[in-house]
Order: C-alpha cells, then structure tokens, then sequence
C-alpha cells in the first residue's frame, strides 16, 4: 500500500500519477474478467492543510489526507458503482464485485453507458494532455500558515479602533491528483492545486453591529493578496456597512457587484443543465436559439485557460472540451450537457459532464465608478441571503445587503432589504456588465447592471 500524499514533502506527484494509472488499468482489467461490457474508474488523492486564528488566538490546524477509488460497470444497459480506498489487491477485486453486483440487480436505462468513444480527447504527441499551469504546491507548514492568519487578522484590526471583533482568518492550502479511465482506452491524469487566505471582521455593537470579510483564492500561492492587505481591505468593507438606513420600497435599478453578479450566471447554468431540463424542472426548456439577453451579451466556456480554475482538456467522462458560446448574441446557443442527460434529450454532450470549464463574460462598460454614475440612482447589492429562486418559473426573491446611489455615488449602506423579480425579465434588462471582473472563480464577470427590480425596504 503506498503512502498517502504529504503536502510536506517532495513533489513526487508524477510517480503516484502513474501508481494511480496503473491501479486504473488493473481495475478496468478486473471488470472486463468480470464481464462487464462496459467500465470506468475514477482515482483520486488529495492532502491539504488549513488553519483558523481569531482575536489573535489559534483556533484550529487540520492536515488532510484522502484518498477515493470510484468504479463504475456496464452490464448492457444495467449500471453499478462502488468505491473504496484501501490499495490492497483484496479490496480493490471486492469492490469490482460488489459494483457488478450492484448492476446485475439494477433495471435497464437507456441512457447509460459510457460517453461515445470517437469523443474521447486525445494526447499530445508526448502522451500527456496540458496542465494549464494548475500545478504549484505551497511547502507551508503549521507554524507558517498561523503566522500568516494571524498577521492577515491583525491587519483588519488594527487598521480602525471601530473593529471592535473579528470572526477570525484562515489559510488554507490544498493539492490534488486525479486519474481518470474508461474501457475505450482512454486514461487522462491531472495534477491541481489550491490556496486561500481569508478575513471576517465585526465592527460596531448590538443591534448596529455589522460583519464583512475579504478572501484570495489562487492556484499558486504568488498570486495571492498580501495577508495584510486582505485583513485591511476586509476592515474597509467591515467599516462601510456601519449605519445602513432604510430605503423605500419601489421598483429601481439593481447593480450587482462583481463577486455576487456571478449568482446571476449559475441560476443560468443550473436551468440549461441537463438534470433539470431531462426533469422538466427549469423555467428554459426548449429555449436553444431564444433570445434571453441584449444583443451585445454573450458568455463563452474558455476550457484551455492558463491558471483557470477549471481548465481541462477533457470532462468528467473523457470527452474532449472544447471553446465554444454559451451565450452570443444575447441568444442561448446550447444546453450544458454530460452524455447522460444529452441521451435522455435525445441530444449529444457538449463536454460538460461534471461542469463547465471557465466563463468569461465580456464587459461592455468601464469598472464599477463607471457604472455606478451609469446607474445615477438605485441599489448597489453586495451580498445576497437565502434561496428564494423557484428553478421552474424563474421567480426570484432574496435577501440583499448593499449601498443606496444617488446622483451616481454611494450615498449609506442598506441591509434588511429584499429584491425580486423574474430571471427571465433579469436577463432581457441587463444595461451593463462591468470591466471589474472578480478573479476568485471560474465563472469570469463583473458587476452587472439590471435597468429594474423590485426593491422591498423597512416600509
């Protein structure tokens, strides 16, 4: 049994990719003696270590270990699953016979099986797919991860006596290896990493306390915020909601800022996803070559991005991704499929099975100055609360916390407010999207201006 993967040690990541692609191969192995028809295995390790300080005090350190071994049998059109993670020889044939078990006792499904083989992605001439730059382990131990906590915390505050509390910093850093393999021949292996530093402060007392926090999040630990500049951007945010006042409730201009206006994009993805559209339960069946959007509008699935959070070569089932609209033209260009649901749709994958790989949304005005004089008078939404988002009607209601703009300019913080509309009518008023795009996720935006939504305030 080998060992499990230390983010202490030296990077031996190529050689347990090849330990993983080889128990993959004798997996698939073992289910072809089986008689399985068909067969995939998915292999993963991940180790990570994470700290938590508050009020200049340790709170927790946690070092991570896991390992998950995932096979999958065909038997026909009959599909079992089982997992393990133990390495020894005895347990990987028992959990290929518990899967087989599993199917033989399964009903048929005419959309399972594996992706079509002819859209496998294929290698380099090297024999490996690209990385993307997503490989950059941080050696941080214990000691050093505190160090940074603790300075990020004191940088928020002890930049304004006003920060009376703080609901404390983190750092966290992970890395992982992922092998995936199909009894098409296909076998990919990827090798990612993971960082995060983080802030919450409380500022005030009572009931005029008010909470706000920053975090960085990267692939490489050089691409992260100073400590001490996320602890004193997280104490301006903290600061800035001190003494919301009520507004009147109406209908008005919503701006959302960048790091919420990507909600906006996955109530899109989550109605034009297969599960939801093979289940009815979205409120855009049948609605590839409709115009949702203005016309200036588009969003495209960059896959191949250098440091992208979800750049890959390939999905969840070893077809080949590809660029390709979501959006343009403000029409809806195709639905977000994984082979299964695009069966059940009598449709073919798009190479989404297990997500989409990077969104960028094009901007069609300045940063968010810009935008707010743009706007002249409405809501500015920072922070959003609850689920009030009915997946088969569109209708959207949540709680929203932000800044009231007059004559283009931030004028008080608001909070207690709710927001409503319907997604449909959100997408078709869109006015703008910003140039401020938020880095921290593969969903690439800036703020977005909706021309009107209702506002309920304290009245």
């Amino acid at each position: 049994m080998s060992p499990a993967l230390n983010v202490h040690t030296a990077d031996d990541s190529a050689e347990r990719l090849e330990a993983l692609a080889a128990v993959s191969q004798r997996l698939l192995d073992r289910c072809r003696a089986a008689g399985a028809t068909q067969a995939e295995v998915s292999c993963s390790e991940d180790a990570g270590l994470s700290v938590n300080v508050r009020m200049g005090e340790v709170e927790t350190v946690e070092s991570t270990r896991d390992r998950g071994i995932g096979v999958t049998v065909y038997f026909g059109k009959r599909r079992g699953t089982a997992s393990t993670a133990d390495l020894r020889e005895e347990s990987l044939a028992a959990t290929v016979d518990q899967a087989c078990a599993i199917a033989r006792f399964t009903e048929d499904d005419e959309a399972s099986g594996l992706a079509d083989a002819e859209l496998m992605a294929r290698p380099g001439p090297d024999g490996r797919f690209p990385e993307f730059d997503a490989w950059h382990p941080w050696a941080l131990d214990a000691d050093a991860a505190v160090d940074l906590a603790l300075a990020c915390e004191a940088g928020g505050r002890d930049a304004d006596p006003r920060i009376e509390n703080s609901d404390g910093a983190s750092v966290s850093t992970t890395r992982g290896l992922s092998v995936y393999a199909n009894s098409h021949g296909f076998i990919g292996a990827e090798r990612s990493s993971h960082h995060s530093i983080g802030c919450a402060l409380i500022a005030g007392a009572g009931d005029r306390m008010q909470r706000e926090g920053w975090y960085s999040v990267a692939l490489a630990a050089d691409d992260l915020e100073s400590p001490i500049a996320i602890g004193r951007r997280a104490a301006e945010r903290t600061l800035a909601r001190l003494d919301p006042r009520p507004v009147p409730t109406g209908s008005y201009p919503v701006l959302f800022q960048a790091e919420v206006a990507r909600s906006l994009i996955g109530h899109l993805l989550g109605a034009v996803s297969g599960g939801a559209l093979y289940r009815r339960a979205s409120f855009l069946l049948d609605s590839v070559g409709t115009q949702l959007f203005p016309e200036w509008f588009g969003i495209f699935e960059r896959p191949f991005l250098e440091r992208g959070f979800q750049s890959s070569a390939y999905d969840a089932e070893g077809v080949a991704t590809r660029e390709a609209p979501l959006v343009e033209g403000g029409v809806l260009q195709r639905y977000v499929l994984g082979s299964y649901s695009a069966r059940k749709l009598g449709l073919q994958t798009t190479g989404n099975a297990g997500g989409v790989h990077n969104l960028e949304i094009p901007a069609n005005a300045g940063g968010l100055d810009e935008l707010l004089r743009g706007m002249d008078r409405g809501l500015l939404v920072t922070g959003l609360m609850g689920q009030g988002v009915n997946a088969v009607t569109g209708d959207y209601s949540r709680g929203a916390s932000g800044f009231w703009v007059e004559g283009g300019e931030i004028r008080h913080a608001v909070d207690g407010i709710t927001i409503a509309g319907n997604l449909k009518e959100m997408f078709a008023t869109i006015e703008a999207v910003g140039s401020d795009i938020d880095p921290r996720s593969h969903v690439r935006s800036g703020s977005i201006l909706l021309g009107r939504m209702t506002v309920a305030g304290d009245d």
